[in-house]
């Protein structure tokens, strides 16, 4: 990827978190073993933030220590989603089609969501918790700017807005299918966020990415998160120091 136009660069951002494995053959990457987390760094020129970066993700978020906003400055306004339902590999992703009316407001930019995708155990902690999984909603300003929406989530009952993509969920290789989320009815209530600065939790581990982690969780049913971990046993990047950033919290709903 050292070679890559900016026009190239810009498209694999869009792709988001863990869609980075297609526009990185030559550097295969995984969760385990040699090619894990902890090589990330090796596998590749590109990769190097994974090990030297300093705003890297996921980190341990600690409400308490969280401070308010200077003045609000996120917003996130999510309705229906349309796209089309991979297995990319490394998780489920939905693929939005076209342009998006779903986005994300940060300092005064809209972010319009390009994919979502999981993430099994969740890769945030809150205040020292992990939960069994948790959800990245990836959007991407007209810039080239990526701002991701993480939400917790718990085990419970039944998540019927999230049921289209548990109900036989796609293989590796295997074709994708058309789907249509409310992701209204899919967030929690209460919006409030916890928000800071990191990257993404895939190689290249690209910095300067707008974190907005749901302190609410939602649930799915214990039949919906083992239709996923049969997939994917383990997906999740190890948290990253904090190396002085200090998360802000505020409420995200309008």
């Amino acid at each position: 990827m050292s070679n890559l136009s900016r026009p190239a660069l810009a498209g694999l951002l869009a792709l988001g978190l863990c869609n980075a494995a297609s526009a990185l053959e030559h550097a295969h990457w995984s969760y385990a073993g040699k090619t894990g987390p902890a090589e990330w760094a090796a596998l590749a020129p590109d990769n190097q933030l994974c090990k030297s970066g300093q705003q890297q993700s996921p980190i341990d978020l600690h409400a308490a220590k969280a401070h308010a906003p200077a003045s609000h400055d996120g917003a996130i306004r999510y309705g229906k989603a349309a796209g089309r339902l991979v297995n990319n590999g490394h998780t489920l992703e939905l693929d939005l089609a076209g342009p998006s009316d779903n986005l994300v407001v940060h300092q005064g930019v809209e972010h319009r969501l390009a994919q979502f995708h999981f993430h099994t155990p969740s890769e945030h902690r809150l205040d020292g918790r992990a939960f069994p999984m948790e959800l990245h909603l990836v959007n991407k300003s007209a810039d080239g700017g990526i701002a991701v929406v993480g939400v917790l989530i718990r085990e419970g009952r039944k998540n019927e807005a999230l049921a289209p993509i548990f109900a036989g969920p796609p293989k590796a290789g295997a074709a994708g299918r058309d789907l249509q989320i409310d992701l209204a009815a899919l967030l929690p209530a209460d919006r409030k966020a916890l928000r800071y600065t990191g990257s993404l939790t895939t190689p290249p581990c690209t910095e300067q990415v707008h974190w907005m982690v749901l302190e609410q969780p939602i649930e799915m049913s214990p039949a919906q998160i083992a239709a996923f971990r049969r997939l994917f046993p383990d997906n999740h990047r190890p948290g990253q120091p904090l190396n002085g950033r200090e998360p802000v919290e505020e409420d995200a709903a309008v």
